[in-house]
């Protein structure tokens, strides 16, 4: 789902007038095109908000459900929008974010994308680190959020905001017998070679949801490299488990796991009591809203394929 911000901002003007002339007036547009946004903004969300009838008009009971959210969305984004344009007055807007080994910068580059038109003097900075290095950048001030997994612990000055969620898939080269499966069953797994990401956040949680019964995943090298494990699979030294979205070289393949059994939360981490930047405040607004589900369909294309023709 993808709301556009011109059909909440229509859909605002007629809840508060129950009058569709009213409220093209207060949006500076015709009837028909609010009439259209509207009825757009209802297939979005898969109901009628707004009940006509002759000259009465009322929201329905998704509408009055659906109104405090839309407002929410509505506001959040409109401070963007005004912050963004006191802000260009500015020559630099830095903003450094720090992601761990197995968070892809491009879950965010879209995200940065949006902020740079908004933001011209934007100046992005990306760092990365364990989980745990990030929390101490964090409360030493050399950047000014992070994007991490769930499995870490952290101290109360640390905000967290749940991202999305996203499953763990097996990469090997497509010259693996495996790499022709569309979905690799448990016990298959046990006959693998592995590739060991230094640090992983999951490899705990995948050695109990998957190797319960059996010794343990068999692993032969290591690396706190992403390119280096990705170039060591695509020469057939092993396997890698990794994030759906994560990209991968053209001679991989990601494939899913029966059952999906390794899952993990993304989060996005920020001090809690400072002043944010009008960048970090813009960043974090436009992180919590975005629509994750389509970003990952678009970043974790492979595995979603091979998900698709199981």
């Amino acid at each position: 789902m993808q709301l556009q911000f011109h059909q909440v901002r229509y859909f605002l003007a007629l809840a508060r007038t129950l009058n569709f002339t009213r409220a093209a007036e207060q949006c500076n547009v015709t009837q028909p095109a609010l009439t259209k946004a509207v009825h757009k903004l209802e297939q979005e969300l898969g109901g009628a908000l707004i009940h006509r009838e002759r000259h009465l008009t009322q929201l329905t009971e998704l509408g009055k459900m659906i109104l405090p959210t839309l407002e929410e969305i509505f506001a959040a984004t409109e401070s963007v929008r005004l912050q963004a344009r006191g802000y260009k007055k500015k020559t630099i807007a830095p903003l450094r974010i720090g992601l761990v080994p197995s968070v892809s910068a491009t879950l965010i580059t879209e995200l940065l994308l949006e902020l740079a038109r908004i933001i011209p003097g934007l100046r992005a900075d990306l760092r990365e680190a364990d989980a745990n290095g990030l929390v101490a950048m964090l409360l030493d001030g050399k950047i000014n959020a992070a994007l991490v997994g769930d499995a870490v612990e952290l101290p109360e000055r640390i905000n967290r905001w749940p991202l999305f969620e996203e499953r763990y898939v097996l990469v090997l080269s497509r010259k693996h017998p495996m790499a022709r499966q569309t979905v690799i069953p448990l016990q298959d797994l046990h006959e693998v070679v592995f590739l060991e990401r230094v640090g992983c956040e999951v490899a705990g949680r995948f050695k109990q949801a998957c190797f319960s019964d059996h010794p343990g995943p068999k692993v032969v090298h290591r690396s706190d490299q992403e390119r280096h494990l990705q170039q060591m699979a695509s020469a057939g030294l092993g396997a890698i488990l990794a994030p759906d979205h994560a990209p991968t070289l053209p001679s991989l393949a990601a494939i899913p796991i029966e059952g999906d059994p390794v899952r993990r939360e993304v989060q996005l981490l920020a001090v809690a009591g400072r002043q944010y930047s009008p960048a970090l405040d813009a960043f974090i607004k436009v992180a919590r809203l975005r629509d994750w589900t389509s970003a990952l369909d678009k970043t974790g294309g492979a595995a979603a394929a091979a998900s698709d023709a199981a």
